[in-house]
């Protein structure tokens, strides 16, 4: 008789140790913490066989910074009749070797009707990736610019930009052929200047939301 060949459970959670940095792991590892329903308020990486599970709470500036961008977002393509749809913290997936989560994303132009429906993570097999990805670093801000940085550029993703929350600086990169460079403008949405979401940025301290957005909509009109 022979005897059915048994494996160890895979298991679905992190030691504290393992948590907010990348760690070794397989995407089957990977997978069952992902998708395990007690990491739904985690954020979940996967890049060149490594994981990061993110479980640290978002503080007011970061929360913020993340609700100015995409108000101004929102304004500036409505004003300016750009078709778009935004998701925030939408998961997208490469099955069996990446996976992001980025504060917000967008589908711009031809693409705003490409977004799937439903709440399943968005399978980048089937459906195109979006135009901009944004991240928000309180906390984060070497990761994002590294090794995000890296799997953004494989995703297929058009435009990356890396919020600096401490000094309200933005730092937007064109990705081509799996590189990326600093750009001033976005090409994403046309004629958009990053200075002027890092003034409006700035203005958090000394200004409540509507003032923000009515001096961006006088800026955004002219």
């Amino acid at each position: 008789m022979t005897l059915a060949e048994t494996h160890p459970p895979i298991a679905t959670t992190l030691q504290d140790s393992q948590e907010n940095t990348w760690v070794n792991a397989t995407w089957e590892e990977f997978v069952a913490i992902s998708d395990d329903p007690a990491s739904e308020k985690k954020t979940c990486y996967y890049y060149d066989r490594q994981m990061r599970i993110e479980t640290m709470g978002v503080g007011p500036d970061h929360a913020a910074d993340n609700g100015i961008l995409h108000a101004a977002i929102v304004l500036y393509c409505t004003l300016n009749s750009i078709a778009f749809r935004g998701l925030i913290n939408a998961s997208y997936r490469k099955p069996g070797c990446k996976e992001a989560q980025p504060d917000a994303s967008y589908y711009v132009a031809e693409k705003a009707r490409s977004v799937p429906q439903g709440n399943t993570i968005v399978n980048l097999d089937l459906y195109p990736a979006p135009d901009l990805a944004i991240e928000v670093a309180a906390t984060s801000l070497n990761d994002d610019l590294g090794i995000k940085r890296l799997l953004y550029e494989e995703l297929g993703i058009r435009e990356y930009w890396v919020v600096d929350v401490e000094n309200a600086r933005i730092f937007a990169f064109q990705i081509v052929d799996r590189g990326s460079q600093r750009i001033e403008t976005s090409n994403v949405l046309p004629g958009l200047e990053i200075a002027t979401l890092e003034t409006a940025l700035e203005s958090r301290k000394k200004q409540d939301d509507s003032q923000i957005m009515a001096t961006l909509m006088t800026q955004f009109s002219a």
